[in-house]
């Protein structure tokens, strides 16, 4: 459900499924590096070795990597050489985990005819996360053209939309594991895939209804072909969209439900026959937003985030697994916000998800390559002065080292005139206060009186 945000790029996620709905406003770009020429022959192309370039070290075979982000089209990779390497600086101070999509958002086509392998975009993003100390993660989408009964060759690559969301044909299930296994030999070092991306392409029309008997097929098929290449491959999906409706709007109401609203029954469907038909799944992949389908945030902007929660703890339930978020949400589109407030608003959204218990969460940062950039988490790197911290890496990277997966969270004292008006998480080391008003206060939490900020986020050492 990817959130867009200010001019459309290719980088932006497609919007989410099911539908009808609103044409997405995304104009994917042909990416540059598909303007390089292809051998055609044989199974050899250029960068088609076994193993990708930079070092590999010890893989961690963890499945909770706790907080961190996912590359986008314009990441910290490319742009002024001064401006990368202080990007690189930065993330390398703690060494975050960060996803990156096969094809699309920043990588060209793969193999953009049958045997034909193109990994340079790819080669690039993961030797810069190697390169930071990050854990790698690989989300397993988009698909080649071939795959989807379009036409072979990187210069034919449709880069639409509809095309980009299109699922890969079930005669062709086989061959898009086969280059989920070529990738899996690729890095070495990769332990962590995520298998498709918010099941794009398997809704079914006709039926409104998500088709995830197909999707179940090709997710045992890439399992079965990763963990073929190393039993210690870690994979996981589905990777759904956790729509909800308002507390009024009884549209696919599901007993999964709060002040927040309801989940959408036909996800929880589609969750429920994926977890009973995989062969296996070392995690368990959703993404969704606060707010409804409709950008709605029930009872209001901060209440909304409760929902996170409540979904992380029924997906838990179901499944026995550690739950990853790929994407999470908690600003709607235009929403005129201050930096301040959506600093303020994603701090609550995170303190939700680890009251859950999630495991895993990937912020997927907007970007922009000049200018303002609204809830980015460094300044673009496309500009010489680029490459510096911004408040909301600031936060997650702080929220990143004092709350990591297996956090024994513990209660503290709020004066009541405070309760209504502060959202407070805490472990026996740190506190992380979040004023929800659009104005000052006087807090006191943990025994401790201070002063707050407008939508001031606030962290206390206990």
């Amino acid at each position: 459900m990817e959130r867009h945000r200010g001019t459309a790029v290719r980088s932006r996620r497609p919007d989410r499924t099911p539908r009808p709905r609103t044409p997405a406003v995304l104009v994917v770009a042909l990416l540059a590096a598909l303007a390089l020429i292809l051998t055609t022959g044989g199974c050899t192309s250029r960068n088609a070795g076994e193993s990708g370039p930079g070092r590999t070290g010890a893989s961690n075979t963890d499945p909770a990597l706790g907080w961190g982000f996912t590359h986008t089209q314009y990441s910290a990779d490319t742009g002024d050489d001064d401006a990368v390497q202080r990007a690189r600086d930065l993330l390398s101070a703690q060494g975050l985990p960060q996803d990156q999509a096969i094809m699309g958002w920043g990588a060209g086509n793969p193999e953009p005819s049958p045997g034909t392998y193109d990994f340079s975009d790819l080669d690039r993003r993961v030797k810069y996360i190697r390169s930071t100390g990050g854990t790698p993660v690989i989300t397993l989408c988009c698909a080649p053209d071939w795959m989807k009964g379009g036409r072979a060759g990187a210069s034919k690559t449709d880069w639409s939309v509809k095309a980009l969301e299109s699922a890969p044909l079930p005669t062709h299930y086989e061959d898009f594991a086969a280059l989920a296994a070529k990738v899996a030999q690729r890095y070495p070092d990769v332990r962590h895939f995520i298998v498709w991306n918010e099941l794009k392409g398997f809704y079914n029309d006709t039926a409104q209804r998500w088709n995830y008997e197909g999707y179940t097929q090709l997710y045992n098929q890439v399992y079965d072909a990763l963990k073929k290449v190393n039993k210690d491959n870690l994979v996981g999906g589905p990777y759904l969209v956790m729509d909800s409706y308002g507390p009024q709007d009884q549209s696919y109401a599901s007993a999964l439900k709060g002040p927040w609203g309801s989940v959408d029954q036909r996800v929880l469907d589609a969750f429920t026959y994926w977890n009973k038909h995989k062969k296996g799944a070392d995690f368990v992949v959703v993404d969704g937003a606060s707010f409804t389908r409709t950008n709605q945030m029930p009872p209001n902007a901060f209440g909304a985030t409760d929902k996170l929660t409540a979904v992380t703890e029924w997906v838990r339930g179901q499944s026995g697994l550690p739950v990853w978020w790929a994407e999470y949400y908690v600003e709607p589109d235009k929403s005129g916000w201050s930096e301040q407030q959506r600093v303020a608003t994603q701090a609550a959204g995170l303190m939700a998800l680890a009251r859950g218990g999630t495991s895993t969460a990937f912020y997927w940062s907007p970007e922009e390559q000049s200018g303002a950039c609204p809830g980015c988490l460094w300044t673009p790197t496309q500009q010489d002065a680029g490459g510096k911290e911004l408040p909301m890496y600031a936060l997650i990277a702080q929220f990143a080292k004092a709350f990591p997966p297996g956090t024994d969270f513990t209660t503290v004292s709020i004066a009541d005139d405070d309760v209504p008006n502060v959202r407070v998480l805490a472990s026996g080391k740190d506190v992380l206060v979040v004023n929800t008003l659009d104005r000052s206060i006087d807090a006191k939490v943990d025994g401790k009186s201070f002063p707050m900020a407008a939508y001031e986020v606030r962290w206390l050492t206990r």
